[in-house]
């Protein structure tokens, strides 16, 4: 049983290897609006908890604090996997967790360093993933597309479903 639980979560972490960046749905603090931006996911923890560095002073903070429910939208050609993340965040103010996950790289956004008083990162746990998963080389989609234009018949290709978490 205990397999079942982990099965979703390897899937999820399998499919985003090798993509570092996704879209960040929130809504708009006092609207019904959303609102996205790209965000480097900094890592992935085995539970599936994705986490994001980011600055106390971006709107994205005040979109949180009012409503945790967000959405990640992920899209990678190269490996032909596509992805809508639908998660709650959490504003995570800990030091020992920002030292553990910070690197040099950090200091493009955050060029006083890891001393920052703006740094604050996002803890997002994935609750569904949407999915579509063409595993196949893009020469092999492109000839299956063209097979599908000349048989007249409709182009399916790869797997799509709904991951549970």
């Amino acid at each position: 049983m205990h397999k079942e639980t982990d099965q979703p979560i390897a899937k999820l972490i399998e499919m985003l290897k090798g993509i570092h960046v996704g879209m960040l749905i929130t809504r708009e603090k006092n609207a019904e609006d959303l609102s996205g931006r790209p965000m480097g996911i900094n890592t992935i923890d085995a539970d599936g908890t994705m986490w994001f560095f980011t600055k106390t002073s971006s709107l994205k903070v005040a979109e949180l604090e009012a409503n945790p429910r967000i959405s990640i939208a992920i899209m990678s050609e190269s490996s032909n996997t596509y992805l809508m993340i639908d998660g709650l965040a959490t504003l995570v103010y800990d030091k020992t967790k920002t030292e553990a996950l910070w690197s040099p790289m950090m200091k493009v956004w955050f060029p006083k360093g890891i001393s920052d008083p703006d740094i604050v990162l996002i803890s997002v746990v994935p609750k569904e993933v949407n999915y579509w998963d063409g595993s196949s080389s893009k020469m092999v989609v492109l000839f299956n597309m063209l097979k599908a234009v000349v048989t007249g018949t409709e182009y399916a290709e790869g797997e799509q479903g709904t991951i549970k978490l």
